[in-house]
C-alpha cells in the first residue's frame, strides 16, 4: 500500500477550495501564496491517483471524485472533533471509568470515603471496585480487567508497587480470657492457647506463617475462610484469634477484647500495584491520590 503523503494542512487547502470554488481566494484564507496553494492540491490529486477538481479559467468546479471525497474530509473533521472533545472531557475527568481490585478490609475500612468523596468531585466517572483476596485481584488487574490493585500478598514481581502502609496484628479472644487482661500481648505469650486462624489462601494467614515466632502457636486450631465465622467462633470460647489491625471492625462485640500484638516481625505490607510500564489514567490517578489522602487521615 503506497504510503499517504497528505497532511492535514492539504486538506485544509482542499476544503477551503471546495468552499469558495476560487484558487485565489482558497490561498489568501489558508495564508499561501497561490503557487504554494496549487502545490497542496496537486499533491493530493497525485496521492490519490484522480483529478479533483476540474478547472477553468472562471469556474473550479469538483469532480465527482472530489465531491465523494470532500464528503469523507468532512466526516473526518467530524470525528476529529469529537475524538479531541473526548479527549478533554477525559483530561478535565467529565467522562472515564476507574475499576479497582481491593481486598475485602482494604475495600470497607479505606474504599467507601474515598468512592464518596471522587463521586461527589467527578460525577460523570464510573467507579467499579471488586473486594477479593489478593490472588483474584492480582489476576484482575493481570488481565487488564482493573486499573490497579490494593493488596497484600500473592506475587507481585510483574507489577509496580507502591507500598501503603505497614499493617500491625491484633488478638481477639473472648472478654473473659485469660488474655484478656492484657493490654498488648507478645507471640510467645499466645503458646498453647487454641486458635482460630484464617484459611491458608488468604494474605493474613501467609503473612502469619512467614513471621518469626509465628511457630510458637502450639495450640490446637481451627481455619476458616470468612472474618465473620472467626469472630463467631471466638466469642463462643471456641480459640482465640491473630488479625490485621484493618479487620477489627468485624470485633466490635462486648463479647471480645483486642489488643495490638507487638511483634516487631509480624506485620503486613498493603500496596498498590498496577501493570508495569503502563500510565494509570487521568482518572485512575485522581482516585489514587484521594485513598493515599484517605490513609493518612
Amino acid at each position: 500500500m503506497k504510503s499517504i503523503n497528505i497532511s492535514a494542512r492539504d486538506l485544509e487547502a482542499f476544503m477551503a477550495l471546495e468552499a469558495t470554488r476560487h484558487f485565489t481566494r482558497a490561498a489568501e484564507r489558508c495564508n499561501l501564496s497561490q503557487s504554494a496553494f496549487s502545490q497542496r492540491i496537486r499533491r493530493i490529486e497525485e496521492t490519490a491517483g484522480v483529478k479533483l477538481f476540474e478547472r477553468s479559467t472562471r469556474h473550479v468546479v469538483l469532480t465527482p471524485e472530489g465531491s465523494v471525497f470532500a464528503d469523507e474530509v468532512r466526516r473526518i473533521e467530524q470525528d476529529l472533533r469529537s475524538a479531541l472533545a473526548n479527549l478533554q472531557d477525559l483530561a478535565a475527568r467529565r467522562i472515564g471509568r476507574v475499576a479497582v481490585a481491593a481486598l475485602p478490609s482494604i475495600a470497607a475500612v479505606w474504599m467507601p470515603a474515598a468512592i464518596a468523596q471522587y463521586r461527589a468531585q467527578h460525577p460523570q466517572i464510573d467507579i467499579q471496585l471488586t473486594d477479593c483476596l489478593a490472588s483474584a485481584s492480582l489476576a484482575l488487574l493481570r488481565e487488564g480487567k482493573v486499573d490497579f490493585a490494593l493488596t497484600a500478598g500473592g506475587d507481585l514481581r510483574e507489577f509496580s508497587t507502591r507500598l501503603l502502609r505497614k499493617e500491625g496484628y491484633w488478638l481477639v479472644c473472648r472478654k473473659d480470657h485469660v488474655l484478656a487482661r492484657h493490654t498488648s500481648v507478645r507471640l510467645k505469650q499466645l503458646a498453647g492457647h487454641a486458635m482460630v486462624h484464617m484459611a491458608r489462601n488468604s494474605s493474613v494467614r501467609q503473612h502469619l506463617e512467614q513471621a518469626t515466632g509465628v511457630e510458637q502457636l502450639t495450640g490446637s486450631s481451627m481455619e476458616v475462610e470468612h472474618l465473620a465465622t472467626l469472630a463467631a467462633l471466638v466469642a463462643q470460647g471456641l480459640g482465640i484469634a491473630i488479625v490485621p489491625e484493618l479487620t477489627l471492625f468485624h470485633f466490635q462485640s462486648p463479647a471480645l477484647h483486642t489488643c495490638p500484638v507487638r511483634e516487631a516481625s509480624l506485620h503486613r505490607p498493603l500496596v498498590l500495584a498496577q501493570r508495569r510500564g503502563e500510565a494509570l489514567s487521568v482518572a485512575a490517578q485522581a482516585m489514587v491520590a484521594l485513598l493515599l489522602a484517605q490513609i493518612k487521615a
